[in-house]
């Protein structure tokens, strides 16, 4: 199999030591190779690699100095809102803790976001939620993907605020919709989001009521809270009772 080059590779290695990493692959029995068994590993220059091992740095995984080598940070200085790093946890060892935790993020983000939309939204922004709501109608007949439809409405929300730290969002937004989605879909016995909720968001961004598009997404995130809880007490019940059974 052809190896992928330049630019490629190093995203490659990013995304494969990035993993392995935040999924705890190297620790005090395994530390973290030296820098010539990773260039042989992945068949990298040493230039390559290092431009790697840089962009691990700056997500916080890794720690890299001349003549004392690399080793892997702690968790707790891992930038956990960079989108790369929030999608290996989520996918380290699902958590449903960790899936409440974020999505509590996103219920102090997302609803004043809708806010600042219904003040700031313009032609073009609004007609970007229209086109995502579209997509999510289209997606209930099979036409196109609720994930990606549903993702596009969330995002499209974060660029409508005109608010260009709300747009850099998009990231890490994205990211956490990507495992949520699945999950609260899964729980409600459902293949995509409510589309009527979200056209509330849409109505009174159109009609400039900020306090109206707060609630409406409030309510949104509010009955994925509830379904990420319903799916935990299902989890610590099948716990208790495996335990019971022993």
């Amino acid at each position: 199999m052809r190896k992928p080059g330049g630019q490629n590779l190093t995203y490659a290695i990013v995304e494969e030591l990035g993993h392995a990493v935040v999924t705890q692959s190297y620790g005090d029995d395994d530390p973290f190779p030296i820098e010539a068994e990773l260039c042989k590993q992945f068949g990298a220059s040493r230039t390559v690699l290092r431009e790697a091992v840089k962009m691990l740095t700056a997500k916080g995984l890794l720690s890299a100095r001349p003549r004392q080598g690399t080793w892997v940070e702690p968790e707790s200085h891992w930038n956990l809102l960079d989108p790369d790093v929030l999608r290996w946890l989520l996918e380290r060892k699902f958590s449903l803790e960790l899936l409440a935790e974020f999505t509590e993020v996103r219920m102090g983000i997302e609803p004043t976001a809708a806010m600042i939309a219904a003040r700031n939204a313009t032609p073009e922004s609004l007609a970007r939620i229209r086109h995502a709501i579209e997509r999510m109608k289209a997606a209930t007949r099979g036409e196109d993907d609720p994930l990606a439809s549903d993702i596009a409405f969330h995002v499209a929300i974060l660029h409508a605020t005109g608010n260009r730290f709300y747009a850099q969002l998009e990231g890490v937004i994205g990211a956490a919709l990507r495992i949520s989605i699945r999950l609260t879909n899964s729980v409600k016995g459902v293949p995509q989001a409510d589309v009527n909720l979200h056209k509330k968001v849409l109505d009174a961004i159109e009609a400039g009521e900020p306090q109206k598009a707060r609630t409406a997404m409030e309510n949104i995130i509010s009955e994925v809270l509830d379904l990420i809880g319903s799916a935990r007490r299902k989890a610590a019940k099948g716990a208790g009772a495996s335990r019971a059974a022993r």
